[in-house]
């Protein structure tokens, strides 16, 4: 027979106490440490016993979730219930058992239990809210809260920078598609996927579009494809913080490989890049006055003209200066100049361009000023293993940080380079461009316009054309 259970009636005037007892554990390491669910639920339950009145219980227990968060099942009942005015008293057995989150733990005093009149209790810090000294210590507490769940937050932080930098995947997820993780070598290891990575590229350099190669690879997304396509994982590189690491995973293509799908797929960003338009110069000119864009407009019957953002608010958010005086010109004017300018390109010209361009050359000083440097830092540390010197060890520093300046100068004139291909093959078209501009069609005659041409600068009827070469 089951045993029935009596609740004692509360007397005239007496009061009531309908306490909500909130657990949380997110680890078996802090119930190892005492915090328990049996634990928290023993001492909570027998401090609801010094209650005066009639005490009625219920237990709120988050099973394994963080206190760095109020998303909790748990948590979101007992919010509710409060609002509800379902309970009077709120228990924790700790402070940091509520939240790690010193925001996150005035919001729950300030905005939900004070407004609805509840009392907030911590067992092992002894206050609670329904004093104005309970309410001030939980501001203090909360803040250490706060505090360890940074330092917690930092250490691992920490800890993740070392193993990238000794060439280990660093965890916390987010393993790359064609890649499993290893947790006892703490590497990366290609999976079945890594054949798919593989056609991705190969696909790819033979022309397909990535919207193409994600069908034809049963990818779910075009985005999918590019993100394999760009990722340097896939060459045995580790990306963390900005900065690359070499990896100790196997790489799934070769850097060559990928190397030259990045310039195609440049290549295909620059053409993606002119805009879908009948207009020569869309996208190229700009205002001289503000440094806002310019415009194609319609102006009646007679044509389009140039206008400047700033003079017109149909995009407030490309507008430089609203009281900028550069009037609208007629882009026929300023296209049949840009047209002259490129006529005006003889063979001599070119290639007087070709000599100023040959006569330094940024990337072979970069190289001949970075192999010097290293010349230099063997000799330092030869002298370091001699003597152990601090002042060579602050020039050893010095030397391969400016070592390190140069790479990243180096990187920059490669990207350069692949621009200065691109305009040489423009002018090898401009030694003819006189008589074969009349045979092109619109998207023929722009691709040689955008493929050559940086900038145009319009002031006041001025017009200024700045060339990629």
């Amino acid at each position: 027979m089951a045993k029935s259970k009596m609740r004692r009636i509360p007397a005239e005037g007496e009061s009531i106490v309908r306490a909500a007892l909130y657990i949380r554990v997110s680890t078996d390491r802090q119930a190892e440490e005492g915090y328990s669910i049996e634990v928290q639920k023993e001492r909570l339950l027998a401090y609801s016993k010094t209650f005066d009145g009639v005490v009625q219980t219920e237990l709120y227990i988050d099973d394994g979730f963080s206190g760095a968060t109020l998303e909790r099942p748990a948590m979101q009942r007992l919010v509710g219930d409060v609002k509800s005015g379902a309970v009077t008293h709120v228990c924790v057995y700790k402070l940091d058992r509520l939240s790690r989150s010193q925001k996150d733990t005035l919001f729950l005093i300030e905005d939900v239990f004070l407004p609805n009149n509840i009392a907030f209790i911590s067992i092992q810090e002894s206050f609670n809210t329904a004093t104005a000294f309970g309410r001030a210590v939980v501001g203090i507490l909360s803040v250490f809260a706060q505090l360890e769940r940074e330092n917690i937050y930092e250490r691992t932080r920490s800890g993740m920078q070392k193993r990238v930098e000794a060439g280990y995947w660093p965890g916390g997820g987010g393993v790359p598609f064609g890649y499993d993780y290893d947790p006892e070598r703490g590497i990366l290891v290609p999976n079945g996927d890594a054949e798919t990575v593989r056609q991705v590229y190969e696909l790819y350099l033979r022309g397909f579009s990535l919207q193409t190669i994600a069908n034809m690879l049963g990818l779910k997304y075009e985005k999918l494809a590019s993100q394999i396509l760009t990722r340097k994982t896939n060459i045995g590189i580790i990306e963390y913080n900005g900065v690359e690491y070499r990896g100790r995973h196997e790489p799934i293509v070769s850097p060559e490989t990928y190397e030259r799908a990045m310039m195609l797929r440049q290549q295909r960003s620059e053409k993606r890049l002119m805009p879908e338009t009948r207009h020569l110069l869309s996208g190229l000119v700009w205002c001289g006055v503000c440094g806002a864009k310019m415009r194609y407009q319609k102006w009646g019957k007679a044509g389009c003209k140039l206008v400047c953002y700033s003079r017109q608010m149909s995009k407030p958010y490309l507008v430089r200066d609203p009281n900028c005086d550069n009037e609208p010109i007629w882009a026929e004017d300023v296209e049949n100049a840009v047209i002259s300018d490129l006529f005006s390109f003889t063979p001599d010209k070119i290639e007087a361009s070709d000599a100023e361009g040959s006569a330094l050359s940024v990337r072979e000083l970069l190289e001949k000023k970075r192999a010097d440097a290293e010349v230099k830092l063997r000799r330092l540390y030869g002298l370091f293993a001699e003597s152990g010197n601090d002042v060579l060890r602050e020039s050893i520093k010095e030397l391969s940080d400016e070592i390190g300046s140069l790479d990243g100068k180096l990187r920059e004139e490669t990207e350069r380079g692949k621009w200065s291909k691109s305009a040489g093959r423009a002018k090898e078209r401009l030694l003819n461009v006189r008589d074969t501009w009349p045979y092109m069609d619109e998207h023929e005659r722009r691709n040689l316009v955008c493929s050559v041409i940086e900038r145009i600068t319009v002031t006041h009827s001025q017009v200024r054309i700045e060339y990629k070469f």
